[in-house]
């Protein structure tokens, strides 16, 4: 068992069989650089969609979601309220604005919202996963990439609950270990690893493969 920060990281089976219907990342300081390492990794599209929470001002994250797109060539763009989610693209939470997921009628949709900063975040990761999680009705996967504070620990909390996976970015290449070392260190982690071996890992599960 690696040892952070003085505290023990015990990691949990990630469950058999798993194939989450969607992935959400969440990341805050030095997000931007590790999101584009983590998505130039990405030598595929997943089949799913993916949902990203940046602790970002506003106007920032759209030239985020086109800086990404453009050195990655992801189709990764700044959420739109209302429009469908669809397979294969990835959609980037507006600044000062909470991104969720909602089923309606039949499908998929993005819902922002103005609702109050949780954990001192909007966007906040946990309004994001507690609602991909009841619109899919299914386990998710969820990456922790570096980042101040602990936004994430108790939506990976409710994401462990409900089946899914949790992996997180290592201390090692971490800007700071706050977020992924929240949930890391909470024991809701299936893998905690080195940047470079995020993407790699997300693959696998993504595809129905061991972690």
């Amino acid at each position: 068992m690696p040892i952070y920060a003085d505290k023990t990281v015990t990691l949990r089976p990630a469950p058999r069989g798993f194939k989450p219907p969607i992935v959400a990342v969440g990341s805050s300081t030095g997000g931007p650089q590790a999101l584009t390492k983590f998505f130039s990794g990405l030598k595929a599209p997943l089949g799913v969609p993916m949902l990203v929470t940046q602790h970002m001002p506003p106007m920032f994250t759209k030239l985020l979601a086109g800086h990404i797109a453009q050195l990655t060539g992801v189709a990764m763009t700044e959420a739109v309220e209302g429009e469908a989610v669809e397979n294969g693209h990835v959609y980037l939470a507006p600044g000062e604005y909470h991104m969720t997921v909602a089923a309606e009628r039949g499908k998929k949709v993005i819902r922002l919202n103005q609702d109050p900063p949780e954990n001192f975040c909007r966007p906040a990761v946990d309004v994001m996963l507690r609602s991909a999680i009841e619109a899919y009705d299914s386990p998710v996967l969820t990456v922790i990439l570096t980042g101040m504070g602990s936004d994430g620990q108790k939506g990976g909390e409710a994401v462990v609950k409900s089946g899914g996976v949790v992996i997180a970015q290592d201390q090692a290449t971490s800007v700071i270990w706050g977020m992924p070392g929240a949930v890391a260190t909470a024991g809701l982690c299936s893998a905690v690893l080195p940047l470079e071996d995020v993407a790699p890992a997300v693959m696998r599960v993504a595809s129905g493969d061991a972690l």
